[in-house]
């Protein structure tokens, strides 16, 4: 048996491929910075003489760019929607047996600060939703009309020790860090009364895993369901350099979220009999040790 991961490198990749390592499956990943095979997901030529070539019986497309901003549409759309095309056809022509999985987002629904379903509507709210939006049509269009198995997660908020500073949860571990050592004595935030999940990657891609198994359910929703405010991260963070964060941080003049609460209705995932085993506070731990597995467990 054999995988191609598109987007290797980044965290979803990592995980997945130590998963399908376990499930002795040969795991062939592509990058544009780093893997068994360098290269970009938006050339058709490259996606399909890699597909004709492995004929693999997994393809998954982790390939993105994690970016809501305008400025970020044509990126977006090149990795997502035009990156999904190129699979899609190419699986089409070489490989219609394999199983592909399609990165979908929380971001991509209407958000009213209900959990969000696999019945919640589509919302265009910027440019990554729009480009998240067509890659799903693209999926149902392949999957109805051709017939390939094609499956969609919709993610929810998740890290690892993997994260980089762009994303807020590692903004705020570096900076507890940094202001136990001295180095810095405030870090700037926005609204910490922001409410989303705390998942680990580690969870994601076994729910990942469980829905590319499934012969229906080719759609869903991959959260926790379990909503924290940023401030409860920030607490802990700075609780365990027995730091008050109320003295180091600041609040952001004019900020405003893109929303106030982002969480997942995970009912059919757990249905499935998937349900999440690393903790708020085991995923804090980990960033701040920047460790890959929890305590006594290994994946």
């Amino acid at each position: 048996m054999k995988a191609l991961i598109f987007g290797v490198s980044g965290q979803d990749g990592f995980y997945l491929s130590r998963l399908l390592a376990r499930e002795n499956i040969e795991v062939v990943g592509v990058s544009r910075i780093n893997g068994d095979i360098k290269g970009d997901v938006v050339e058709f030529s490259f996606v399909d003489r890699l597909i004709q070539v492995h004929h693999p019986d997994y393809i998954f497309h982790f390939a993105a760019v994690s970016s809501t901003k305008h400025e970020a549409m044509f990126a977006n759309h090149a990795a997502i929607s035009t990156g999904t095309l190129n699979i899609l056809e190419a699986t089409r022509i070489h490989a219609p047996q394999a199983k592909v999985f399609l990165t979908g987002s929380a971001m991509q629904f209407l958000n009213d600060g209900s959990p969000i379903s696999e019945q919640s509507p589509f919302s265009a709210g910027n440019a990554y939703a729009v480009a998240r939006i067509q890659s799903v049509y693209a999926a149902r269009y392949f999957r109805s009309q051709i017939g390939l198995n094609v499956y969609v997660g919709y993610l929810f908020n998740h890290d690892s020790f993997l994260r980089d500073s762009r994303h807020v949860n590692r903004l705020i571990v570096d900076a507890a860090k940094s202001i136990s050592r001295g180095d810095q004595q405030f870090l700037e935030l926005g609204d910490l009364t922001v409410q989303k999940e705390f998942n680990h990657a580690i969870d994601i891609v076994e729910a990942i895993w469980m829905l590319v198994n499934q012969s229906q359910h080719y759609e869903v929703i991959i959260g926790s369901g379990i909503a924290h405010p940023i401030e409860d991260w920030v607490a802990y963070c700075f609780a365990k350099y027995d730091l008050d964060w109320r003295q180091h941080v600041k609040m952001r003049p004019g900020f405003r979220s893109d929303y106030k609460r982002l969480v997942s209705d995970n009912s059919l995932l757990v249905s499935l009999g998937w349900k999440p085993r690393v903790s708020f506070q085991e995923l804090a731990d980990m960033m701040l040790d920047d460790i890959d597995t929890p305590v006594q467990r290994h994946i």
